[in-house]
């Protein structure tokens, strides 16, 4: 029986995912470069610890394929030649749940120069932290710097933009000076009272620039979970605290919490010594980290307090619930962020979300595309439930 191209093309698929045993009922071969993908994923897919991470021909006299870092440099060197960016990652993050392959992958700095460099790397990297042996450690530096590079790039303009734009409506005054007065904002604001035979515009509502105050008017506490499962979520808070920290009339603060509390602030100026200064894994004490962020606040009416955690507590549970009702009561805006990220639905501690929720709270995962209009609206005191329905995202609770 004779198939059709696209026939061929489908069940040439089917064999690369059901890898070609004899089970797999497609009866179909291989050829060129199909091949070469088909071996370069089975390696890692039907990766045998026993044998450990074989890939590549036999060399000549010799059995098996390559064996050693030389053999995961050549495979890496393929899946990139294969695959796309975006896939490159998802095989690469499969490859470091393996020990064997994850200590390959990230201690020889010739291979770790190959990698896709992204935030599920930096993550692995911020994980592994003082393991990480000193050979390896400038281009462990030099991935993460890159990644930083790249996510400024994509994530400033529109924080700043944002941002800047909630602080300045913030800062408008309806009962400005002479010298004040915002004419162009004024006129627009004010032509539904044109008088037609006085050529002229009645000024009912005017408009201000405002004073320039010297001191904050928001101030932002990010109080990040640095667990293992938080990983990409520091990441993009680490980048996010960095801008932030450049927008004129905005203070922020970047806290970091497992069973201690650091406060990084003063990192914030260098968002990869910053990611070098986290240590992901370990414990988790939200109740410790919320105290800490107490001592933080001066002014509750104008403080931001986004807390990015699973809200699973490993201190004392009581203490941190009571905790988070005195900021709410104090005048403090407080987020709970489950994850931020773009890995999707994260697992988290249900009943304190619920808790948190009946406070006053909102509980919900944000992308990092989201994030910038999230921290807009909470500078201009939106409800920011409403605002999560406008954007499609579950409030948790």
């Amino acid at each position: 029986m004779s198939h059709s191209t696209e026939e061929i093309q489908e069940l040439e698929k089917w064999r690369l995912i059901l890898g070609g045993d004899e089970a797999d009922g497609t009866g179909v071969s291989l050829s060129n470069d199909l091949v070469n993908i088909d071996e370069a994923l089975s390696a890692l897919y039907e990766f045998d610890r026993s044998k450990g991470f074989s890939y590549g021909k036999p060399e000549k006299g010799k059995g098996g394929g390559e064996k050693g870092s030389g053999n995961v440099a050549r495979w890496l060197g393929d899946i990139r030649k294969y695959f796309p960016s975006s896939v490159v990652q998802v095989i690469q993050n499969d490859a470091l749940k393996h020990p064997q392959l994850k200590q390959q992958l990230i201690f020889e700095p010739e291979i770790l120069a190959q990698a896709e460099a992204d935030v599920h790397l930096v993550a692995t990297l911020m994980a592994l932290g003082k393991l990480i042996p000193s050979k390896t450690k400038d281009t462990a530096r030099q991935v993460v710097a890159k990644v930083v590079v790249e996510l400024m790039a994509k994530l400033e303009q529109k924080t700043i933009s944002a941002m800047s734009g909630a602080i300045d409506k913030s800062t408008r005054s309806f009962k400005p000076k002479h010298n004040e007065i915002n004419w162009p904002a004024t006129i627009k604001k004010n032509l539904k009272h044109y008088q037609p035979e006085y050529k002229t515009i009645i000024p009912e509502t005017k408009i201000g620039y405002g004073r320039k105050s010297k001191r904050s008017l928001k101030d932002i506490i990010l109080c990040l979970d640095q667990s293992g499962s938080m990983g990409t979520s520091v990441v993009y808070s680490g980048i996010f605290g960095a801008v932030m920290a450049s927008i004129p009339n905005v203070k922020t603060k970047m806290v970091v919490f497992d069973t201690q509390v650091a406060d990084l602030t003063e990192d914030l100026k260098d968002p990869v010594d910053l990611l070098f200064g986290v240590q992901l894994g370990g414990g988790t004490d939200i109740n410790l980290a919320l105290k800490y962020c107490q001592g933080l606040v001066s002014k509750p009416d104008d403080t931001i307090l986004v807390l990015i955690t699973d809200l699973y507590e490993g201190g004392n549970e009581k203490e941190m619930l009571q905790r988070a009702k005195e900021l709410v009561d104090s005048g403090v805006q407080v987020i709970c962020l489950l994850a931020l990220s773009d890995d999707g639905s994260p697992y988290y501690d249900q009943g304190n979300a619920t808790k948190f929720s009946a406070y006053g709270i909102p509980v919900f995962a944000c992308t990092p595309d989201q994030f910038p209009d999230l921290m807009a609206a909470a500078i201009k005191k939106q409800d920011l439930k409403n605002w999560a329905g406008d954007q499609d995202i579950v409030l948790q609770g």
